[in-house]
């Protein structure tokens, strides 16, 4: 891409620079023009729904299990793919050089990241819900029928596979904050592996109970508690508390990745 994105983008201008609508139609012709966009979409979808056939299909065992949360293992891939889109959203525009040309049209920087925080928001909310009701859906009609099967007006099923499809949406978002606040794709990358699968490890060697009391706060409990719909997960938050800690993260990076890019040359 070139600066010419930003002036088929922007017909117009507000005193200042671009206003918000015209910036955010310049972010989605950016991220809708990259090509790692569609090929971290797909190893999302890929990862969802083959995950989903695999475990589903291989439920070998007659003791109770959740048929709903089970239908989503695959966000353990699907969470890192898109929070590796988050990323990749900001990230890249460092690397290439392209971010001074959208500063020099959007001199407010905390509105650059809003714009691209609204159109990743979209694009993953919507990719999110879809493949989770895809992934239950063909989770469901291959789990064999010994086994109970689950279905979205059962209490709280509904529920859980909305949240499958907006948990990873917010990790993106993380991992969109990390990228403004790190600016290296390698090291925001890194920083969103060690958020999702470094922290609970190291809380592991320290006992049973700083797991419980620490662990309840991690993303990765978090969202397998309000994807379940049948067993109860112990030591952890409830489905409502849970999402709106991980909205509060979510803006929490997004707020400190705002200040960073305005208090820091590009």
């Amino acid at each position: 891409m070139t600066t010419a994105t930003l002036d088929r983008a922007a017909p117009s201008r507000t005193e200042g620079g671009y206003g918000f609508r015209t910036v955010a139609q310049m972010e989605w012709i950016k991220l809708r023009s990259v090509r790692s966009t569609w090929w971290t979409l797909l190893v999302f979808a890929a990862g969802m729904v083959g995950l989903a056939i695999l475990v589903m299909r291989g439920q070998q065992h007659s003791a109770p299990f959740d048929p709903t949360n089970d239908s989503f293992a695959g966000l353990a891939i699907g969470q890192l793919a898109l929070g590796v889109l988050g990323v990749l959203t900001v990230t890249t525009e460092f690397s290439s050089g392209m971010i001074r040309a959208t500063f020099a049209a959007a001199p407010r920087r905390p509105l650059v990241l809003a714009a691209k925080a609204a159109i990743l928001a979209a694009v993953t909310l919507v990719a999110g819900e879809i493949m989770a009701f895809v992934a239950f859906g063909v989770g469901q009609a291959v789990l064999k029928s010994q086994f109970p099967h689950a279905a979205l007006g059962q209490p709280g099923v509904l529920r859980a596979v909305l949240m499958a499809g907006a948990y990873p949406a917010l990790i993106a978002l993380i991992g969109l904050g990390l990228g403004a606040i790190i600016r290296h794709t390698a090291g925001a990358i890194s920083a969103v592996v060690g958020v999702l699968f470094v922290l609970p490890l190291i809380l592991l060697p320290l006992g049973t109970s700083i797991q419980n009391s620490v662990g309840q706060f991690m993303p990765m409990l978090i969202a397998e508690n309000s994807m379940t719909a049948v067993k109860p997960v112990a030591h952890s938050l409830s489905a409502g508390v849970g999402f709106a800690l991980l909205c509060g993260y979510a803006a929490a990076a997004l707020v400190v990745g705002a200040w960073a890019l305005a208090r820091r040359d590009a």
